[in-house]
C-alpha cells in the first residue's frame, strides 16, 4: 500500500500554493497579535494598542496577497497552512501567552516577524511571475521594516511616560508572582530543614540515613509550602498573580533549597558528606542574600546577617539535638 506524506515541501508547492500559504499565515499572525492584545489590555493598554495596530497592518498584506491571488488564479483559494509544509516555521499555542511576561510577547512579536521575512525571500525565489515576486518581495521588504513601524506605534501609543509606567508594572507582577514566593520558599527549604538533617546525621552518622530524611523533609516541605502560597490568596485583590504560579514557585524553590544539603548525603564517607553539606549550606545562604539584594532591594550587609544568623541558629540546634 502506498501512503502520501503528511507534509509537502516547500521547494514542491505551486506559486497558487505559495500566494495560499501567505494568505493564511497573515491571517494566522493577525490574529495572534489580537490575542497579544487582548491579553495586555487591562494591565497594558499602550502596548495593547501597539498590537492592535500591527494586527491590522497584517491585515492589510493579507488583503494584498488575496487581491493577487483572485487576479492570477480566481477566487478559490486553496487550504493550506504552516502545519502543512515540512520544515516551515510555527507558532507558539496562543494559550501560551497566559504564561508569558511582557518583555517576552514583545520578544515573540520581533521573532514572527523575523520569521515572516525570511518566509517571503523564499517565496520570491520560488515565483517566476514579475507581479506575484514584486507583491512578496515587497512584503519582505515591509515585514523587515515592521520594527521601524512598530517603533512609530510605540512612539505613538507608548510615550516614555506611559512606557516606563509598564514596565516599572511587569517587573513589579515579575516579583509578586515569582521571585517573592520563590524567596519565601527557597529561604524555608534551606532554613528549616537544617535542623532535621544535621540532626540525624550527627545522631546516626549514617549518610544513607540522613539523605532519606533531608529527601523526605525537602519535598515534603515543598508541597506543603506550594499548597499553603496557592491557597492562601487568590490574587485578585493583593494583585499577585496567578496562584498556581505562586504555589510552584514556592513548592520548588522550597525542595530546591532543602535537596541541596541533603545531596551530598549521598556520598558515603560521613565526614566528607557532612563537610560539603556546610558548603552547600553557606553557597545556600549568600544566594538568598543575593537574591534579597537583587530583587528585593534589601541591604547586602543586612541580608546576609539575617540569613546567616537564622541558619547558624537552626544549625546549631540541629547539631546539639543529634550530638545529644
Amino acid at each position: 500500500m502506498r501512503f502520501l506524506p503528511s507534509r509537502r515541501r516547500f521547494d514542491d508547492l505551486s506559486e497558487q500554493e505559495i500566494l495560499a500559504l501567505a494568505i493564511s499565515s497573515e491571517e494566522d499572525d493577525a490574529r495572534i497579535y489580537r490575542m497579544y492584545a487582548e491579553h495586555l489590555r487591562e494591565e497594558y493598554p499602550g502596548s495593547a494598542k501597539v498590537f492592535d495596530g500591527m494586527a491590522a497592518e497584517e491585515d492589510g498584506h493579507r488583503q494584498r496577497l488575496i487581491d493577487m491571488h483572485t487576479a492570477r488564479f480566481g477566487t478559490v483559494i486553496p487550504l493550506i497552512r504552516r502545519e502543512h509544509v515540512a520544515g516551515f516555521y510555527s507558532r507558539n499555542p496562543v494559550w501560551l501567552i497566559e504564561n508569558l511576561s511582557l518583555d517576552r510577547i514583545r520578544e515573540e512579536a520581533r521573532a514572527m516577524e523575523r520569521d515572516a521575512e525570511r518566509f517571503y525571500h523564499e517565496a520570491v525565489r520560488r515565483t517566476q511571475d514579475a507581479g506575484t515576486r514584486k507583491l512578496l518581495g515587497d512584503l519582505a521588504a515591509a515585514e523587515a521594516g515592521h520594527e521601524s513601524k512598530a517603533g512609530a506605534l510605540e512612539a505613538e501609543h507608548l510615550p516614555d511616560d506611559v512606557r516606563s509606567a509598564e514596565d516599572d508594572g511587569a517587573k513589579r507582577q515579575f516579583l509578586l508572582t515569582w521571585v517573592q514566593p520563590g524567596l519565601a520558599g527557597l529561604m524555608d527549604g534551606s532554613v528549616s530543614t537544617l535542623a532535621p538533617i544535621f540532626a540525624t546525621a550527627f545522631a546516626t552518622q549514617d549518610t544513607w540515613t540522613t539523605f532519606l530524611v533531608g529527601l523526605a523533609a525537602s519535598v515534603g516541605a515543598g508541597i506543603s509550602m506550594g499548597f499553603t502560597e496557592a491557597a492562601s490568596d487568590d490574587g485578585e485583590l493583593s494583585g499577585r498573580g496567578s496562584p498556581v504560579k505562586r504555589g510552584i514557585a514556592s513548592g520548588v524553590m522550597t525542595t530546591v533549597g532543602g535537596l541541596g544539603h541533603a545531596l551530598p548525603y549521598l556520598i558515603p564517607h560521613f565526614w566528607t558528606a557532612t563537610i560539603t553539606a556546610i558548603i552547600v549550606v553557606f553557597i545556600e545562604l549568600w544566594a538568598i542574600a543575593w537574591i534579597q539584594n537583587r530583587f528585593m532591594q534589601t541591604p547586602f550587609l543586612r541580608a546576609t546577617f539575617q540569613v546567616v544568623l537564622g541558619g547558624a541558629l537552626v544549625f546549631a540546634a540541629g547539631a546539639l539535638i543529634g550530638s545529644g
